[in-house]
């Protein structure tokens, strides 16, 4: 799409996805969900993060529209609030892993 037919609403939309992306917890959040459902523990548990963490992150990422909580009983399982946002990380995957596969460790970014 060119530059010039972008909208406020693709603007706020891209800028509340790289928000999620931005913080390694969060972008974990949402490649976990791209594979399936979860429930907060067992994602807190995954990704070595306190369920407290976890809540913010969770409630983070809703506030962004990016996951939904599913309630089930007494529980309350998650998944990505649209079903494109699992190609488009997984699009987004392809394309960092092909312009720099070592780009980032883990522990902060090599590109600066």
């Amino acid at each position: 799409m060119p530059a010039a037919t972008a909208t406020l609403s693709h603007t706020a939309a891209l800028s509340r996805l790289g928000h999620a992306l931005g913080d390694p917890t969060r972008a974990g959040v949402l490649l976990a969900l791209r594979e399936a459902p979860a429930y907060p523990s067992d994602l807190a548990d995954d990704l070595g993060v306190s369920r407290q963490v976890m809540s913010n992150q969770l409630a983070c990422l809703r506030g962004c529209g990016l996951v939904e909580a599913m309630p089930e009983g007494r529980r309350t399982g998650y998944r990505l609030a649209d079903d494109h946002l699992a190609a488009a990380l997984d699009e987004l995957l392809r394309v960092t892993l092909r312009v720099e596969p070592d780009c980032c460790d883990g522990d902060g970014c090599s590109c600066a």
